[in-house]
């Protein structure tokens, strides 16, 4: 299946078992949204938390938005095209710089799965295998190496970005807009791009495929760790400040559902989590890498959705840097934890 139908999959996907309903409780059902993008198993929360009945049960009718790169949850968010939005947690920073507030309020990945950097394979074979050699590269026109993020702006942008900053290279690489798969893949391929920044499942189809090998892999252990200082909020759920104040029973509702599908990827083994969301979301995509992202947060965290102060205060590094335009926030100020602790209280 090609991204394009999953996306028309996703966007126009409703509760199955809505139908099932009597008639009075489905017109009480409220209509929410979660924007993120691309289509990946990175952000496949929502899809468990639909697939299960979570959203059904809670009382809601929720459907997935999806487009080409993580920006694309936050101006769908901001556009009022969305109710919530998955994404890296600079994003709703940015967008509360940009006047529209917001408020974070759980994690679902505390070690950036997509901080990854796969380089072009002929340059791996000419001995191109980290990231100091990838700087000291010329293209042939004499040029710095071009490496893509999903978007400018995007957390892709914002790790890979910092990686380079934090050895003293933040200048010697050139950054692009590379897009989804369909567009990433090609150009590392036939060499417009000479890496590119990579969620796991990418990195398993690039590999196979011969067009790439991975020179920085946050899986491995301590790699994010030695250059982040720790766990920090890496993806999170998030919405609107205006949100919390007119719903507040919606929004604890939709925190129950994704903390109940984040309690269920924990206790479930990783070839059943994936047998759920593969039919119709990933049939298009290798299993092994779906297996390899879904298993990337079951081997690096703990699933309990919790944003402590010194964890969002180490997110200063990546955040708070020149070209990201984020003013230091304060944890209180974006950050609010009393939906998940209710949810967490509710299903122990």
């Amino acid at each position: 299946m090609n991204i394009t139908r999953r996306r028309a999959l996703i966007a126009g996907s409703t509760l199955a078992g809505a139908s099932m309903l009597p008639g009075r409780l489905r017109a009480e059902a409220k209509q929410v949204s979660l924007a993120f993008g691309p289509v990946s198993p990175v952000y496949a929360i929502g899809m468990i938390a639909e697939l299960k009945g979570y959203f059904r049960d809670e009382g809601l009718d929720s459907k997935l938005v999806t487009g080409n790169a993580g920006t694309f949850g936050r101006q769908t968010l901001a556009a009022g095209q969305a109710l919530f939005a998955h994404g890296d947690a600079s994003h709703p920073l940015q967008l509360s710089a940009r006047g529209k507030p917001c408020k974070i309020l759980l994690a679902t990945e505390m070690v950036c799965s997509y901080a990854n950097i796969v380089v072009r394979q002929d340059l791996y074979d000419a001995g191109i295998n980290s990231v100091e050699k990838l700087a000291e590269y010329k293209r042939p026109d004499g040029a710095k190496p071009i490496v893509a993020a999903t978007a400018i702006g995007s957390g892709t942008w914002v790790f890979g970005t910092y990686v380079f900053e934090t050895r003293g290279l933040g200048d010697r690489v050139n950054w692009v807009a590379g897009g989804g798969p369909n567009t990433m893949f090609p150009s590392l391929q036939t060499k417009q791009f000479d890496a590119i920044m990579a969620p796991p499942s990418w990195i398993v189809e690039v590999e196979k495929k011969g067009f790439g090998r991975t020179i920085y892999d946050t899986s491995k252990p301590g790699v994010f760790e030695k250059d982040f200082g720790g766990t920090l909020p890496v993806l999170v759920i998030y919405t609107l400040q205006d949100t919390v104040e007119q719903d507040k029973a919606m929004l604890q509702a939709y925190v129950n559902a994704i903390h109940r599908a984040m309690a269920f990827v924990k206790a479930t083994p990783l070839a059943d989590v994936q047998a759920l969301v593969t039919p119709k979301y990933f049939s298009g995509i290798d299993p092994d890498a779906v297996i390899a992202e879904l298993g990337f947060d079951k081997s690096t965290w703990a699933y309990d959705g919790v944003i402590d102060k010194s964890s969002f205060e180490r997110g200063a590094k990546p955040w708070y840097r020149k070209g990201t335009d984020i003013p230091e926030t304060k944890y209180e100020d974006v950050v609010d934890m009393g939906f998940l602790q209710a949810a967490r209280a509710k299903y122990k």
